[in-house]
């Protein structure tokens, strides 16, 4: 790294490979093709909600709330579908609640000047106990048989669900690294005050950081209901943590200003990989969260020391 000076999204990427090949090793399960669609059936969720998370991280912020924003999304379209509502307009209508729930939490970080941490993990709760209170604390059951095969389906032996982050991230991807909006994201990520007086209507940008975040979680909700064929309350629980530490890993300042889809995407990867090997390895789930805390620390670390290296500090 030193020597080359790779990105940290590189290290990450090698250490992901490093995985699957001590896995390869270890046992004769990791590389059968039905473990291997489980991988990308999970990492397609987690990525499309770290996508999404990245963006208020790329403007200085954050969203907590995105894991019960999944939920609550899940559950009020999965109510939608069995009042008898068609698919595409029980969909429209879910999206349109993230698009309200990114508005409000814009409005209050930017006209109301309430931190994004104190906001978002405001809404952790709020939309978790929505959720309990549209389903009435019971999953929501009896899905149309189209919504609920979705995302068993395969395309060219590729889980759907890969094909809709795939699109996802590509479209995000293009918003920010070819648009004025994606540049204007990260000259305000870098530095708030210059991006004001460059003339940067910086509502504007807040605002769609923010509504960007809530319908990636509202999206990675309704294929989580999908693949789960019921509207739970209690889904996507924690996913937030997991979503922000695949950005954090994939190369994503905290402090704003640095972050990509791809390598938010190599580390939901990444963490998608582990958890898949816990589980063939019998490893108990408390392992798996000491070796994520672990593991996000080591490669913040890493890349500070890349950053000084770049910037001559010792």
């Amino acid at each position: 790294m030193k020597r080359w000076r790779l990105p940290v999204e590189t290290l990450v990427l090698g250490l992901t490979l490093l995985l699957w090949g001590v896995m390869s090793l270890s046992t004769s399960t990791f590389f059968t093709t039905n473990n291997l669609i489980n991988i990308l059936r999970q990492v397609s969720v987690d990525s499309i909600i770290a996508f999404g998370v990245l963006f208020p991280i790329l403007i200085r912020g954050i969203d907590l709330s995105v894991g019960s924003v999944a939920a609550l999304s899940g559950v009020v379209c999965a109510t939608l579908l069995t009042m008898g509502l068609p698919i595409p307009v029980a969909i429209g209508l879910t999206l349109l609640l993230g698009v309200a729930i990114g508005s409000l939490n814009a409005f209050s970080v930017y006209r109301l000047g309430i931190p994004a941490f104190i906001i978002t993990l405001a809404g952790l709760q709020a939309y978790r106990g929505g959720a309990f209170l549209v389903s009435d604390g019971t999953s929501v059951f009896g899905l149309p048989k189209e919504m609920a095969s979705f995302a068993r389906a395969e395309w060219l032996g590729i889980p759907s669900l890969f094909w809709t982050m795939l699109v996802i991230g590509l479209i995000l991807h293009f918003i920010l690294s070819q648009t004025r909006t994606g540049r204007y994201m990260v000259a305000m990520g870098s530095n708030y005050e210059s991006a004001r007086r460059a003339g940067i209507n910086i509502k504007r940008i807040v605002f769609f950081a923010y509504i960007v975040s809530s319908l990636a979680a509202c999206i990675a909700g309704i294929l989580l209901m999908s693949r789960m064929s019921i509207g739970s309350p209690t889904a996507a629980v924690a996913y937030e943590l997991n979503a922000i530490a695949a950005a954090v890993v994939g190369g994503a300042s905290l402090f704003g200003g640095r972050g990509s889809v791809l390598g938010t995407f190599i580390g939901a990867l990444l963490f998608a990989t582990i958890a898949n090997s816990a589980n063939l390895l019998g490893i108990d789930s408390f392992w798996q969260m000491v070796a994520t805390g672990v593991l996000i620390a080591v490669v913040v670390y890493v890349d500070n020391l890349h950053k000084r290296r770049q910037s001559g500090l010792k």
